[in-house]
């Protein structure tokens, strides 16, 4: 075993010299630096940076790759907030907006729990109107209704704008919303932390200082949370990096996060619809220089509505050891002009999966493994 990491050395390859001394680090599990990070965006061997980001993959995870059966509920796209990078977003009085009632919402979670969901995955717009105590009846009534299922809801961006509509601090608004049944929070909305750069995109959400406090007392009260960063618009890829090594020195404090998933930009239908959409090439760059940066994050997942099936399927050879879910019908992305399916079945996430030559793992939200049988299942816990 103690001459696994040298024989491991000796089967890398570069045309990129400065990659080596990365790639000794790496490879040694030895902490990566902000200019190092920089370069692994800016070298031109891809396929090496790939290389390096599959050998810590398989490290932490062998061939596992996990998914979930999950479901997506978008509960409202009235938003107080106009981000430039948004397409879901309707002002309150648009024609195009919508917010479902209670019982609305409610029998859409039921609409797609024939195939035994172990998730619900919540997100929304910051409605002007809605109380607190909508969202807590809207968890409450889920878990009622659902007691199996974990309820995974609302963005660091959403407590806090609950917080402030109800006069209290981000802490009691968590206590309140995991005493209504609240399980664990979505990792959306952290957009890009550098403050110039999110004052263009995302100028009427909180700040990137902001997020990280809000993920902080989550963590701190027990929640686990993902995390994400959104690429391929006006960032650098300087502020790529700060981004990452922000949430690498929260996860050093907290251990709170679960998973990281890249966010691909979809530039059609919004503000910012000049902007070029990701290239795969791009795509299975940021998974492996996620992998690579954040050592003490589990799982890097391959967003596959956003990345599409094929190239979320490369990235399971690039750092990704997660595929998502079955999703069932999202919103937000696909009003941005993603093209992929709404939804995905068990069987063929697993075909992705075993045609990369990966095992598939089906899992709960917090990577327990998931045995089914017909439409019920067991957790290993």
């Amino acid at each position: 075993m103690a001459d696994s990491k040298p024989n491991l050395f000796s089967s890398f390859r570069t045309h990129d010299p400065r990659l080596e001394p990365i790639a000794e680090k790496v490879l040694a599990e030895k902490r990566l630096s902000f200019d190092e990070g920089v370069l692994l965006y800016r070298t031109t061997d891809v396929l090496a940076v790939g290389w390096l980001a599959n050998s810590v993959r398989e490290r932490l995870h062998g061939d596992l790759t996990y998914f979930n059966v999950n479901r997506h509920i978008n509960h409202t796209n009235v938003c107080v907030a106009a981000c430039r990078l948004c397409a879901f977003g309707r002002k309150k009085g648009d024609s195009n907006g919508y917010t479902m009632t209670l019982e609305e919402a409610w029998r859409t979670a039921a609409s797609g729990y024939s195939e035994a969901v172990t998730e619900f995955h919540i997100v929304g717009g910051l409605h002007p109107d809605l109380p607190l105590e909508y969202y807590l009846d809207l968890i409450a009534g889920l878990k009622e209704r659902f007691p199996k299922v974990h309820i995974k809801a609302f963005t660091m961006v959403e407590i806090s704008f609950l917080a402030r509509r109800a006069k209290i601090s981000i802490e009691e608004t968590l206590i309140k919303l995991r005493d209504s049944g609240l399980d664990s929070l979505p990792g959306g909305g952290a957009e890009i932390f550098d403050t110039e750069i999110r004052s263009v995109i995302c100028d009427h959400k909180i700040d990137g200082n902001e997020w990280i406090d809000t993920a902080r007392i989550a963590h701190n009260l027990g929640f686990k949370s993902n995390a994400t960063m959104l690429y391929g618009h006006i960032e650098s890829d300087e502020h790529r990096v700060d981004h990452l090594m922000r949430l690498r020195n929260l996860q050093d404090e907290t251990g709170g996060f679960q998973t990281f998933i890249p966010l691909a930009f979809h530039p059609e239908n919004t503000p910012l619809s000049h902007l070029p959409v990701t290239t795969g090439l791009t795509d299975i760059r940021q998974i492996a220089v996620s992998r690579l940066i954040l050592d003490n994050f589990p799982h890097i997942k391959a967003y596959w509505q956003m990345l599409t099936p094929k190239i979320a399927q490369i990235s399971l050879r690039f750092g990704a050891d997660d595929l998502d879910g079955t999703v069932i019908e999202e919103k937000i992305y696909h009003d941005a002009g993603a093209t992929t399916p709404q939804g995905m079945t068990r069987k063929e996430l697993c075909r992705l999966i075993t045609e990369a030559g990966r095992v598939s793992v089906e899992r709960d939200t917090l990577y327990h493994a998931v045995t089914r049988t017909e439409d019920s299942f067991t957790v290993a816990v």
